[in-house]
């Protein structure tokens, strides 16, 4: 566990400078505070261990953000890569049953193999995703739940000032 005058001044973990609350072991200081000196430290206390708390969080999210990003870089990457080198796939795989069917009459015949399968195999995933989004719900505990908030944001609204329910006409 570090301190806060260790964290004040990094850690060497590449964590930002946080501001640190000065604590002191003298109980005679503290007693000669009047009450409001004592509020005004302890407001300005929890204030500066408030804003290091969220330094350090941001610190600490950025730096896992920023993975992400790099990670799902190398992914678009992939997958623009995969895109461009699927013809050459399919190209290769026509070849191939020209090859392994002896139909060097028809050479388009194996092409129109390989486009048969692509067109049924792309017709299930249409298929397939049309049931999911057929079972799509609309979020109605959610919608419930904003109507009664809005419901008794009315009844409110309808109190007069100091009083908890509306009056009755």
């Amino acid at each position: 566990m570090t301190s806060a005058r260790e964290n004040s001044h990094g850690n060497g973990a590449g964590l930002p400078r946080v501001p640190s609350i000065p604590l002191s072991d003298d109980a005679s200081a503290a007693a000669d505070q009047s009450l409001g000196g004592l509020v005004r430290d302890a407001t300005t206390h929890i204030s500066t261990l408030v804003r290091g708390e969220l330094e350090l969080a941001k610190a600490e999210i950025g730096r896992e953000v920023k993975k992400g990003l790099t990670g799902s870089v190398y992914f678009i990457i992939a997958l623009v890569l995969l895109l461009l080198f699927i013809p050459f796939g399919l190209v290769a795989l026509s070849l191939g049953f020209n090859d392994m069917f002896d139909f060097e009459d028809h050479p388009w015949f194996g092409f129109l193999i390989v486009f048969g399968v692509a067109l049924v195999l792309a017709g299930a995933l249409v298929w397939l995703g049309i049931r999911k989004f057929k079972r799509i719900r609309a979020p109605q505990r959610t919608i419930e739940s904003a109507k009664d908030t809005m419901a008794a944001l009315r009844k409110r609204d309808d109190a007069e000032p100091g009083e908890l329910e509306p009056r009755r006409p």
